[in-house]
């Protein structure tokens, strides 16, 4: 376990890589159990914020790169902890985060030990890094965040070059830069929150110093508004109990019978004990277990084959339980593996010239991209942001030279971006060239394939493809509905929890109790009578007639447009419009 005890004796801040794994592991820990309050930060209230789950999946994916490490050298785990994070990265805030980390490696490469130092200079790199990722940066954001904890280091690190004390005047500075980010933000302070890449970066180094300080790291931190964010001083919590191995064992579980159910569940009573509870799990064959409380409240997460076990006998000893979660993880991977196995056999390599990668989520939508020429199309979009990884997975699947990617999210274009840069720069031995059309909606990437599939018959070259489909994007105006998931008042719209809402291209303009009359009003906010073709993409908890029934209601009002009716299939929103 990692102690404050452990330090006093390194008063110079002379730290080795196995150390710095061992709290990047503890990071991890501190985000996962706070993921969901970073993802209930999203400005909009749309039921597809995902912020914390983006920059958890691209820490998980960084982690991965050095779990297995038995390296000491500071320079060449952070570089894999870089190329891990710029694999897995996800969403805006986890492509920033993953150059944050490349910032660090650039900084840490010939270096086998970190002292206070090198840990300023680190910060600079990677605050550096992470800027220059983003075409305009905007203060308010993560971006800011880590600007105000690098500047903490870099102001203090030569008259107080102790780890815990520079990781403290870190956090502070984060939650201190956190609680100011509505103010450089007005939306954020309509929306009565903090900005989320950046509350994601402080649990992240308050994973850090909360081992350094023998703290528990299974306990979420109410933080869901910028009245709840406030300096929060790291108490001291009973029975501190952090594993290190623990995130090793639970990375890649290799069970013949399968990958069994995730358990979680709170025990409550008196006199209970960690350590008999530990082997209990054990006697089951449990594995990925982590005990941790005192002897009125455990806290007990295990993966087991048979969820029954861990459940009865914690009953059995007396305790009361609650807070129980079981999640079938075979299940989850054998619907992984069949999707990815989906997207696998759709790789069309007979397409000649130019390739277009794109991004969908719904059978219906992804049909509709590949019925207009595109090579190959990633699952994903609101709630399941792809990562730079899968965009380079997809480049490299196919044969062709020139690729063109289709993001149709805003939130999954620095992805994209990320992923080019990195084709590109492998062009000479690979012969890729990439680039990005800057699509931000669903239909706006629809719009670009029918410009594809015109240009794919003529002389065109890949400047040509680009200028083109960018044009396009342009031709069409994107409406969405779905349900709001709290109160709000924003940009003058006031929204009740459980309203349907309109977007109109990704701006929320309309609110209203009825879901016909939602849609009509988006339409008007669109100006929908001065264009030709309204299309609507049904989502997958609706049936045709659904659709056919609201085409019914809002041909009243449009009479002379042209309608078209298509099952999308996407989640969460149950109707996507394309005015054109």
């Amino acid at each position: 376990m990692i102690t404050r005890q452990s330090f006093r004796a390194n008063r110079n801040l002379i730290v080795d890589g196995l150390l710095i794994k061992d709290l990047f592991g503890a990071s991890l820990a501190w985000l996962e159990q706070n993921r969901e309050q970073v993802n209930r930060l999203n400005v909009f209230p749309v039921p597809d914020g995902d912020t914390g789950t983006n920059m958890y999946l691209t820490m998980q994916s960084a982690y991965r790169e050095v779990a297995n490490m038995k390296d000491n050298h500071v320079g060449k785990l952070s570089a894999a902890v870089a190329t891990g994070a710029i694999k897995g990265a996800r969403g805006n805030s986890g492509v920033i985060l993953s150059q944050l980390w490349a910032g660090v490696a650039k900084a840490l490469k010939d270096h086998d030990t970190l002292d206070a130092e090198l840990l300023a200079e680190a910060s600079r790199s990677a605050v550096d890094m992470a800027y220059r990722a983003v075409e305009k940066p905007v203060e308010g954001t993560i971006l800011t965040v880590s600007r105000h904890m690098m500047e903490s280091v870099v102001e203090r690190y030569e008259t107080a070059p102790d780890l815990i004390w520079l990781l403290k005047k870190m956090v502070f500075a984060g939650r201190e830069s956190l609680r100011s980010t509505p103010e450089m933000l007005p939306v954020l302070k309509k929306a009565g929150v903090v900005d989320s890449g950046g509350q994601g970066l402080v649990y992240i180094f308050e994973g850090m110093l909360r081992a350094l300080c023998g703290k528990m790291l299974d306990a979420p931190t109410p933080t869901t508004s910028v009245h709840a964010v406030a300096a929060m001083p790291v108490a001291p919590v009973a029975t501190a109990s952090y594993d290190a191995d623990h995130w090793e064992e639970a990375l890649e579980p290799e069970d013949v019978e399968g990958y069994g159910y995730d358990v979680q569940f709170l025990m409550r009573g008196t006199n209970l004990s960690a350590d008999l509870m530990r082997a209990a799990l054990a006697e089951m064959g449990g594995w990925s277990t982590l005990v941790v409380g005192d002897e009125n409240l455990l806290k007990v997460h295990v993966h087991v084959h048979d969820p029954g076990q861990p459940i009865s006998y914690a009953i059995r000893t007396g305790a009361a339980i609650d807070d129980v979660v079981v999640e079938n993880m075979q299940l989850q991977y054998e619907h992984y593996v069949e999707a990815r196995k989906a997207r696998e056999n759709e790789v069309r390599t007979d397409i000649e010239g130019i390739a277009v990668v794109t991004v969908a989520v719904g059978e219906g939508l992804s049909r509709i991209f590949y019925d207009s020429g595109a090579a190959y199309v990633i699952h994903g979009g609101q709630t399941m942001n792809p990562s730079t990884g899968d965009f380079l997975d997809a480049i490299n699947a196919l044969p062709n030279h020139e690729i063109i990617l289709l993001p149709n999210n805003k939130n999954i274009m620095l992805a994209a971006q990320q992923a080019a840069q990195h084709a590109n720069a492998d062009a000479e031995g690979k012969h890729k060239h990439v680039r990005v059309v800057p699509s931000l909606t669903l239909p706006q990437g629809i719009s670009a394939m029918f410009e594809y599939s015109n240009l794919s018959l003529s002389d065109a070259n890949l400047k040509d493809f680009v200028e083109g489909m960018t044009a396009a994007l342009d031709y069409v105006q994107t409406c969405e509905i779905t349900r709001a998931t709290r109160d709000v008042e924003l940009d003058h719209v006031i929204v009740r929890q459980g309203q349907y809402i309109g977007l109109l291209n990704d701006q929320l303009v309309v609110a209203n109790d009825d879901i016909h009359a939602a849609a009509e009003q988006v339409l008007d906010q669109a100006g929908a009578d001065k264009y030709e073709r309204i299309t609507v993409y049904y989502g997958d908890e609706l049936r045709e007639a659904d659709a056919q029934r609201l085409v019914t209601y809002l041909r009243q009002r449009y009479s002379r447009q042209d309608f078209e009716v298509v099952n999308g299939g996407q989640a969460l929103y149950p109707y996507i419009i394309s005015v054109e």
